[in-house]
């Protein structure tokens, strides 16, 4: 037996000794740096998107690089790497970054509403300049207002931009200014005539002034005190 077992040892290979001055590398080490090197990849590879999922990914990349760096260092390049897809992708779809931030900002500002007949134009009102508020301080708006003061210097560029805040934004605001006033002269609590474009231009025109002299946010209590203030004194009887 003895023999056996003495026999059995010297066959048997020889632990492998490592080379002087080497630290021998436990095997959870290997697997973990094999992880991270795999996830540095992945992280680094364009993902497989289609449709609308890719769409709101670009978006949401512009409106990054739109906040942060501004429009003059907006690339294609750069919107596509933030998006992990490809630069193809986007030039399938757009053929400039001017048109994408207009679809990007057309897809993420909050919609226009109409405005329902609460029973009084004050109610009315208050409620237009609250929605207003909220597109100018949600995410699109703060990339408009970034906007805007960068192209303050670029006319072309600037008016393509100021084209599409006059339509998306100013414009329905003052058609819902018209529609309350008109239903506060039927409901007896406007005066006649005050529903004019005039008139309408007075609300939009206060919130994007001070907006743009405040850095894009009203402070606390201005929508009030411009409806109390300013709108209802100008169209009561």
């Amino acid at each position: 037996m003895d023999q056996m077992v003495r026999r059995q040892a010297a066959d048997s290979p020889a632990p492998a000794v490592p080379p002087s001055g080497a630290r021998p590398v436990p095997a959870a080490c290997a697997i973990a740096a094999g992880m991270a090197a795999g996830v540095a990849g992945a992280l680094g590879r364009p993902m497989r998107r289609r449709g609308r999922e890719l769409e709101e990914a670009i978006f949401e990349a512009t409106l990054d690089q739109l906040t942060s760096g501004g429009y003059a260092r907006l690339t294609m390049e750069g919107v596509a790497g933030a998006a992990r897809t490809g630069k193809a992708a986007l030039y399938r779809r757009w053929a400039s970054k001017v048109e994408l931030v207009i679809d990007a900002l057309e897809s993420t500002l909050p919609p226009p509403m109409d405005i329902p007949d609460l029973g009084s134009a004050r109610s009315e009102l208050l409620l237009l300049i609250d929605r207003f508020t909220t597109a100018l301080e949600s995410r699109a708006g703060s990339a408009v207002h970034a906007l805007m003061n960068e192209l303050d210097h670029d006319q072309a560029q600037a008016q393509v931009f100021r084209n599409f805040v006059v339509d998306r934004v100013v414009n329905p605001t003052k058609a819902a200014t018209l529609d309350i006033l008109l239903r506060g002269e039927r409901r007896g609590d406007v005066r006649p005539g005050a529903a004019n474009s005039m008139t309408a231009d007075v609300a939009p025109a206060m919130l994007m002034y001070r907006a743009k002299m405040c850095g894009g946010r009203l402070a606390p209590g201005f929508c009030t005190e411009l409806v109390d203030e300013v709108l209802l004194p100008m169209v009561r009887r």
